[in-house]
């Protein structure tokens, strides 16, 4: 259990103002209250101001965190009712709040074990990992597919800050990326946590994404389904030549290898799909035509298959 000399000297729960039963949410509110109103920002001069902003903040940055509440509460509960401590000669004593000396000695050192023995160690507590922060972030398409650098404003217990966050390409959507060292401060010299981002990639009007690949449908006419045709399709950058051949049905899909999402695993496909597109309006020549081609195909069934 890492415990710091501050909690036994220090109410954070008045600090913030709150019971010591209060929620999660409701701790979490009184503390962007009281931040907002001390911030050194809003208060420029005001060391009164300036002193208060950081005691809620090290209020915040304890009571934030699940573990390191309960750890708080028990410590102080631990000394509110007095504790057995390692008295000389090994032996052991009920000791009061009230009995002990100088918090020198409480926390090791004195005649008695220090915190070291009630909580089954000596010594001061090591340094402890701050904890980890979450946000969120909105790219375009185009943001997540190439990557980009990106300045996010990020809360936690010593207020807003801004972040750089770099942006892989090739990124998807809902994607959680990990800064390193970007989350809560740390205590007794220990390292901050993480920042994890959470992404929300736009969508794009022509290609739909799946992995690594791009999906994009590219409507075709009858004469270039039944004869076949070379036909173009649009990529990221530029457009790709395709060969349709003859006798493509609708719905066809045609793979263009390394025209797809450039990731560092790897660059994925383009999947071109062919819509056979029949006109609504056709000229007199078309309709002749047409109805040559219908009478050459009398006979013919499609549907034989079917039963029908």
């Amino acid at each position: 259990m890492n415990v710091r000399r501050e909690w036994l000297e220090k109410d954070y729960y008045e600090s913030l103002g709150v019971p010591k039963g209060a929620s999660a949410g409701d701790i979490k509110k009184a503390y962007r209250s009281l931040a907002q109103e001390f911030h050194p920002d809003n208060n420029p001069g005001d060391e009164a101001a300036e002193a208060r902003f950081k005691d809620v903040s090290e209020a915040y940055s304890v009571l934030a965190e699940e573990d390191t509440r309960r750890q708080y509460d028990e410590t102080r509960d631990a000394f509110a009712r007095g504790a057995y401590v390692g008295g000389p000669g090994g032996r052991t004593q009920y000791v009061n709040v009230e009995d002990l000396g100088g918090l020198g000695d409480l926390l090791g050192g004195g005649q008695f074990g220090g915190l070291g023995d009630i909580f089954g160690r000596r010594g001061r507590p090591g340094p402890q990992q701050g904890g980890d922060l979450e946000t969120e972030l909105r790219l375009s398409f185009h943001e997540a597919i190439s990557g980009a650098t990106r300045s996010l404003t990020v809360e936690g217990p010593e207020g807003r800050r801004d972040v750089q966050v770099k942006i892989p390409a090739g990124v998807s959507d809902g994607a959680r990326i990990r800064v390193r060292g970007k989350g809560k401060p740390g205590f007794g010299g220990g390292t901050r946590g993480d920042l994890y981002v959470r992404i929300h990639a736009g969508s794009h009007p022509l290609f739909e994404r799946s992995g690594k690949d791009l999906n994009v449908r590219v409507p075709i006419s009858f004469t270039e389904a039944a004869l076949g045709a070379n036909i173009t399709a649009p990529t990221l950058d530029g457009k790709v030549t395709l060969k349709v051949p003859p006798g493509t049905s609708s719905g066809k899909t045609f793979r263009v290898g390394g025209r797809g999402v450039e990731t560092p695993k790897g660059t994925g496909d383009l999947l071109v799909t062919v819509d056979v597109e029949v006109p609504e309006q056709i000229s007199p020549e078309q309709r002749e035509a047409l109805e040559h081609l219908r009478d050459l195909d009398e006979g013919t069934n499609p549907r034989s298959h079917l039963g029908v």
